[in-house]
């Protein structure tokens, strides 16, 4: 079930929400790269980049359809969401879908340098950074 508004555990530092946007903070560099690593690999055709907190934090592809049909699920309470999403330019932007205690949150950030550049300058390649991303968020964020 999607809830929509400000809920109880939406509050205070021990959120996913927090947690995810602190670790999105700490690491943009490295996100940005893994990003545009993805993107080289398979462009749109997995679908978007995301980070699952459950059971433990780890990333899986969104693809557009089924955020698609989430949004008619929720009578279009999502267009928004819908509309960011396909204007993502990966090139300029990361764009993170969070998903967790039924609850999505959408992160974007434009990187200084921009992704292809991070990508350079993180020397390492995709399989690398999903790890090493990974190891880190699950010492970062408990779903």
């Amino acid at each position: 079930m999607i809830q929509f508004g400000k809920t109880p555990s939406d509050s205070g530092e021990k959120s996913w929400r927090n947690q995810l946007a602190q670790f999105v903070k700490a690491n943009q560099q490295e996100l940005a790269a893994l990003s545009w690593g993805l993107w080289l690999e398979n462009g749109d055709t997995q679908g978007y980049l995301g980070i699952d907190v459950q059971p433990k934090p780890h990333f899986v592809y969104c693809p557009k359809e089924a955020i698609e049909t989430l949004n008619n699920k929720v009578e279009n309470q999502l267009q928004e969401m819908v509309g960011v999403v396909e204007a993502h330019n990966p090139e300029v932007e990361v764009l993170i879908i969070g998903i967790g205690e039924g609850q999505i949150k959408l992160v974007q950030f434009q990187p200084e340098p921009r992704p292809p550049a991070c990508f350079e300058k993180v020397a390492a390649d995709v399989n690398t950074l999903l790890e090493r991303l990974e190891q880190q968020m699950g010492e970062q964020i408990q779903g």
